[in-house]
Order: C-alpha cells, then sequence, then structure tokens
C-alpha cells in the first residue's frame, strides 16, 4: 500500500510550534518505515471555497489594513489546490500501472516566490479591495492570536491563533524543483491562480463579513449573559418593582425576574459556545419575541419609555437573524 502523507515545508531547525513537530515527526516515522510513500509540503494552499487561513487573508485584502514589516515581508510560497489534486493523480495513476518504488519528499508549490504581503496584495487586486491606509502592529496581531487561543477553547476555529501567528512569521518556502521534475507538472503562479478564481459580490460580502461574525456572536454572547446579570443584581429591585406596579405578587415578581435572568445568562452562553451556539440564537430570537409581546400585555408603556428597551429588542433580533445566517464554517 502506497502511503500519500500532507506535511509543511521547511526543516526541523525552522520548527518551533508543536503543530510544525509533530508534523516532522511524522514524516521522519515514514520513511523511518520499510512502505513505499510519497510527501507532499504544500505551501499556502489557495481554493475556491474559503476556510482558515485563505479566508483570513481574504478578509485582510478587503480591509485598508497594512501588516507590519514583521508579517507582511515574510516567504509565503502559494499552492494551487489542482496542482496538489494533480500530483496525487499523478502518483495513483503510476502506482496502478505497477510502479512500487516510491520514497518522494516533494515541496508543492509555484516557483516565483512570494511574501505574506504579496499575497495579500494580490487577493486585494483580485477582489477590488481597498488601498492600504491603516498599519494592523504586530501587538495587535498577536492580541488577536491569544483571544484566537481562548475562543478554542469554546469550541470554534478561529483562523488566528497563536500557533497559525508562529507558522506565518515562520514563513513559508521550499524548493519545487524536484517535485515539477519528476511529475511533469509546472506549478500555477498565484496570479494565474488568481484568475481563476471567482471575483464576484459573495465573494466581497465573504471577505467583509468574516471578521464581523466574531465580533457579532461576541457581543450578542455579552448582550445576554449582561442582562441578565444586571437583572439578577443592581438592577432586582427596580425590575420586581415594574411587575409588582401591574399586580404581581411580591413572590411571583421576584421568582418570574430570577427565571427570566437565568435564562437570559443561559442563552448567553449557549451562544458563547460553538456547539451550542445555533440553539442559542434560536432560542434568544423566541424569548426576545416573547419579551416583546409579554410586554406589550403587561407593560405596554414601556413600548414608549425614553431609552427606548424595548424598541431595540427588534434590532436585536434581526442581528441573531445575521448569525443564523453566517453561522456555518465551511
Amino acid at each position: 500500500m502506497l502511503l500519500i502523507h500532507l506535511s509543511i515545508p521547511g526543516s526541523d531547525d525552522d520548527d518551533r510550534t508543536s503543530f510544525s513537530r509533530t508534523k516532522r515527526g511524522a514524516e521522519r516515522v515514514i520513511t523511518a518505515g520499510s512502505g513505499p510513500f510519497v510527501i507532499l509540503r504544500p505551501g499556502f494552499v489557495v481554493a475556491p471555497a474559503a476556510y482558515g487561513g485563505s479566508a483570513l487573508i481574504r478578509a485582510l485584502a478587503l480591509l485598508p489594513l497594512e501588516l507590519s514589516k514583521r508579517e507582511a515581508g515574510r516567504p509565503f510560497a502559494a499552492t494551487d489546490v489542482t496542482d496538489l489534486t494533480r500530483t496525487v493523480a499523478f502518483v495513483a495513476r503510476r502506482w496502478s500501472g505497477g510502479e512500487r518504488g516510491w520514497n518522494a519528499v516533494w515541496d508543492v508549490m509555484a516557483h516565483q516566490p512570494s511574501t505574506v504581503g504579496d499575497v495579500i496584495d494580490a487577493f486585494r487586486h483580485c477582489l477590488g479591495g481597498p488601498s492600504r491606509r491603516m498599519l494592523l502592529p504586530s501587538w495587535l496581531m498577536g492580541l488577536g492570536a491569544r483571544a484566537g487561543d481562548l475562543v478554542a477553547h469554546l469550541g470554534w476555529c478561529p483562523p488566528i491563533r497563536t500557533t497559525a501567528l508562529q507558522e506565518m512569521r515562520r514563513g513559508v518556502a521550499g524548493d519545487p524543483g524536484p517535485w515539477s521534475a519528476a511529475t511533469g507538472i509546472e506549478p500555477a503562479s498565484l496570479d494565474s491562480i488568481l484568475r481563476r478564481l471567482p471575483s464576484t459580490v459573495q465573494e466581497r460580502w465573504f471577505g467583509r463579513l468574516f471578521l464581523c461574525k466574531p465580533l457579532i456572536l461576541a457581543s450578542l454572547a455579552i448582550f445576554w449573559v449582561s442582562s441578565g446579570l444586571i437583572a439578577l443584581t443592581v438592577a432586582f429591585n427596580a425590575a420586581t418593582a415594574i411587575l409588582l406596579s401591574h399586580g404581581f405578587p411580591p413572590a411571583a415578581a421576584r421568582v418570574a425576574t430570577v427565571v427570566s435572568s437565568l435564562v437570559d445568562i443561559a442563552i448567553g452562553v449557549a451562544i458563547a459556545f460553538r456547539s451550542t451556539c445555533h440553539t442559542g440564537l434560536l432560542a434568544g430570537i423566541g424569548v426576545s419575541l416573547f419579551y416583546m409581546v409579554g410586554a406589550a400585555v403587561v407593560v405596554p408603556e414601556m413600548w414608549i419609555e425614553p431609552l427606548g428597551a424595548l424598541v431595540k429588542t427588534g434590532p436585536a433580533i434581526v442581528l441573531m437573524i445575521v448569525a443564523l445566517a453566517m453561522l456555518e464554517d465551511r
């Protein structure tokens, strides 16, 4: 049986993260074995579908941001996903034809060197993004990576985490010559890859909304949790007083306030976790509608309250509908 393994470019001296060390460790195990193998080391893989790092690159290309020299200047060789599939197909055909002596390690990437900044600029040109007007400092990238590490504990897969940032700062480079010579595949350049990608309104919408998604979900989670905590603590007496003024018995008013507060907190916590986010958003919409209808029956004067507490519930429902529409990652 032939083993085809997808790894990463570089060498042991370059490996600084658990991700890269485990990839290199797998390579050592494979090469030390007696079975036939082909190890493919792609660069930054560009495909029609956007996920993870490629989604982040699209988002950065559609923002008026410029990376610091520390990030923008790192080597970042591009790989067409089609070149990967063509390589696997080539090896499979040769294997089916009876060739068994496979013992290859290939860097699969474009011949032309490129940097992180070059890749973002190429996507910006392809998608019609804005010119660079603001610097995104390294410390802010690091802060975002640490936030991504925290969010990962809630089940999410953020595109920027400490490991991803360290790998980007290490750079992606290799020598595609042996691979190209062995397979006869001429690797696609970054420009030719992007010429085949769609540059449509849906691509631009995705890029602009990609970084809005975590902001929307985080704001909704904080909104629900904080509203429940406020009603349960500093505003408890004021919340119960509203119900008491409309004929609720004191015990019933306190119970209703506690229950509604705990429901709000539970909805916020559910939205924060990836596995329960969909349920939390649906519950938030349902509870918001219940609050609006209940208030219209019990305390209709709240609809004309100066700060518009109930009027603002409508936009919150719309935002939760937007979050539901954006929830899928792939």
